[in-house]
């Protein structure tokens, strides 16, 4: 068995992470799950939330947006919208982001094509401010 795992995680714009990890932890859509070394070959997609792989003692948060998650013979690629590590979020921003989503959702019906829309958003700005918490803690 491994004792490490190649960790990447990519977005259309840049590889964001390109590591040998011990253990990743993310958001799946049915749910939180984790991956050691030696874990059995499986796909799944990903909602918005958090992933945090470990590394040499120390854990890093990021925030994801949507994807999918893949692991086969002890690689992980992981291919999303968007990713976040906790120390690059502005936390001003996601609390903003926030407002407009909650005022938003107030004012339109769960019909409206828009609510969808704004309820991710606010998925999103809370899972940033949660994630960006973290980077203060470290």
């Amino acid at each position: 068995m491994a004792e490490k795992m190649k960790l990447e995680i990519v977005t259309p714009y840049s590889k964001v992470v390109d590591l040998e990890v011990d253990e990743v932890t993310a958001t799946g859509t049915l749910g939180e799950f984790g991956v050691l070394p030696g874990h059995a070959p499986f796909l799944t997609s990903l909602r918005i939330g958090e992933l945090v792989y470990k590394y040499n003692g120390k854990s890093e948060h990021l925030a994801l947006n949507w994807g999918y998650f893949e692991i086969r013979d002890d690689k992980i690629i992981v291919l999303v919208e968007t990713a976040e590590r906790s120390e690059e979020i502005d936390l001003e921003r996601a609390k903003s982001a926030l407002g407009r989503a909650e005022e938003a959702l107030r004012t339109i019906s769960p019909e409206d094509k828009q609510f969808k829309i704004q309820e991710a958003a606010l998925e999103r700005a809370v899972i940033r401010m949660q994630v960006a918490g973290k980077a203060s803690r470290k």
